[in-house]
């Protein structure tokens, strides 16, 4: 986000605008939490009932809307406009995937738009990858689903394989927009790191994880789909990448996500809700196919708990 502003000012847009989508998530700092397109998460840090200014949401997967907003975006304010200013499109930022959204993935079409409008009007395209890149989704990152090429995209989390890293990758123009001393970090660049981020790209190259991904949530993707077919009252759409995997429960199901993910944890099986009705499944990208079986059948057995109490 830093590098959005400075390459906005170096083009002299006094107002940029950064698009997110809703349902989004980017983080827990302050512009990044305003990034993050829910309102649940802006709790408590606003000022005078605001977040950071210069951020504006739009509809996930929807052209019209995002083609409507960018349009407004770039007619600055009369009043602004009377003392000089100049509203316009500095960035769109989304995930590939939406995973705290509920494991929506972005369509094609979607994506395509975005990167045409960014070309349009100077601006960004921006990934998050956060959450889906470093093979979850069957390829190395998520965009690679989408057949767009981003100019900057982010990763963290499995980057390290579990020591804190966080990485910007940035190609062209975006690339050269920081100088010495624009931007730094306390921690960034340190050996532990930067040591642990190259052998979790070690290993991910040699031993040919992203075919075992693929497989693995092929397997996991028609499990979850048979299990659906046998409580089409309690469980709805099954949707994700890789392994990466999310299942609907129904609002009449009489229990919610995150229920089912307790009752699954009675069970021994460790899963997560992504919100109030999707259960989600994030599997190590080195899981065997016996433990993807033992996992379908202990969810199994954890729906039909939740199944019978709610009969």
């Amino acid at each position: 986000l830093s590098l959005i502003s400075k390459c906005e000012y170096h083009f002299l847009t006094q107002d940029p605008v950064i698009i997110t989508a809703e349902q989004s998530f980017h983080g827990r700092t302050l512009a990044t939490v305003t990034a993050t397109a829910q309102p649940k998460y802006h709790k408590g840090f606003t000022y005078g009932g605001e977040m950071v200014r210069g951020f504006q949401y739009t509809p996930y997967n929807n052209l019209d809307a995002l083609k409507k907003l960018v349009d407004e975006i770039n007619i600055t304010p009369e009043e602004d406009a009377k003392v000089g200013r100049k509203r316009g499109l500095a960035a769109i930022l989304l995930e590939p995937l939406q995973g705290e959204g509920g494991i929506i993935p972005g369509t094609r079409e979607y994506f395509e738009l975005a990167r045409k409008l960014c070309d349009e009007n100077g601006a960004l395209l921006m990934c998050d990858e956060v959450q889906v890149g470093m093979g979850r989704s069957g390829s190395l990152w998520g965009h690679e689903q989408l057949g767009v090429e981003p100019d900057v995209f982010t990763s963290a989390k499995a980057l390290g394989g579990g020591v804190p890293i966080g990485a910007m990758m940035a190609k062209g123009e975006a690339a050269e927009v920081f100088g010495p001393g624009d931007h730094a970090s306390t921690y960034g660049g340190n050996p532990l790191a930067c040591a642990a981020g190259l052998a979790v790209a070690e290993y991910l190259s040699e031993h040919d994880i992203l075919e075992n991904v693929r497989a693995r949530g092929e397997q996991l993707a028609e499990g979850l789909a048979d299990i659906t077919s046998r409580y089409p009252s309690v469980l709805g759409e099954v949707r994700g990448w890789g392994l990466l995997r999310g299942v609907q429960i129904k609002e009449d199901a009489g229990c919610t996500a995150a229920e089912l993910v307790g009752e699954a944890m009675e069970e021994g099986l460790l899963l997560v809700a992504a919100g109030p009705s999707v259960v989600r499944f994030v599997p190590p990208l080195v899981v065997k196919e016996s433990e993807v079986a033992e996992a379908l059948a202990r969810f199994e057995r954890a729906i039909f708990k939740a199944w019978y109490m709610a009969m």
